[in-house]
């Protein structure tokens, strides 16, 4: 068959443009999607295309419903279904609860939690009737596991994404689509820039932050022929962190 195509949501910086990365080298043809970077997203394409691999952008805002399933659906007419995806686009809005206010709730889970339904139920079809079986990746977090001071809302995202997660891998396992989440820890990004490392750094075991390209690792692995049989599970890249 013909390269297998996969999505990665949030693919122009950070976590995102490592993991589109890393499955461009191992062979995929890669759509980055992103939503007002451009350049930074045109930069992954380069790179990856400098290194013999196959890649192409895709601009929508995962939050947007309407906007993100007319992107998907034109470019499921044109090019054709997706064999895998990476759910890795999200923000934060980081406060104590009580001071926390409507719109730092709503764009928290509208971009992260929705963004699971805008993105993951317009390609779920189309991805069964390839019949050539799947890989979905969600990226969730610590936080979503265990909670976190000042990430309420946050959290509340991550967790729900485990839950659909964990859901949508018992409703697709008769059709060999996979469905697991990677949840890191603190690792080296914009989202991380401004935690004061020294504060941290005794939280984890390891004694340091994570790098982009090691959860990359882990999708790699989720995706990975060796990964077949796993699913439905939240595999942690975060130091040894509790």
């Amino acid at each position: 068959m013909n390269t297998k195509r996969v999505l990665v949501t949030g693919a122009s910086r950070g976590i995102g443009r490592a993991t589109a990365v890393a499955l461009a080298r191992g062979g995929y043809e890669v759509v980055l999607n992103y939503r007002d970077r451009e350049d930074a997203a045109q930069a992954v394409r380069a790179e990856i295309e400098a290194a013999g691999g196959k890649a192409s952008t895709l601009r929508f805002d995962v939050a947007d419903r309407a906007a993100a399933r007319a992107a998907i659906e034109v470019e499921l007419r044109e090019r054709g279904a997706f064999w895998g995806l990476v759910l890795n686009a999200g923000v934060t809005a980081d406060g104590p609860f009580a001071g926390m206010s409507e719109d730092a709730w709503d764009r928290v889970l509208t971009t992260n939690l929705d963004g699971f339904y805008n993105v993951v139920q317009p390609l779920v079809m189309p991805m069964v009737q390839l019949r050539a079986g799947g890989r979905i990746v969600v990226m969730t977090s610590i936080s979503g596991q265990n909670g976190n001071r000042g990430q309420a809302n946050y959290a509340a995202s991550k967790a729900g994404l485990i839950a659909a997660a964990k859901s949508l891998a018992q409703e697709l396992a008769k059709r060999n689509v996979t469905v697991n989440c990677v949840a890191p820890g603190l690792i080296e990004t914009d989202m991380t820039a401004a935690i004061p490392r020294d504060e941290v750094l005794e939280r984890i075991p390891l004694r340091r932050f994570g790098k982009p390209e090691e959860v990359a690792s882990a999708v790699e692995y989720l995706f990975s022929a060796g990964a077949a049989y796993v699913t439905g599970q939240v595999l942690a890249v975060n130091g040894g962190m509790a």
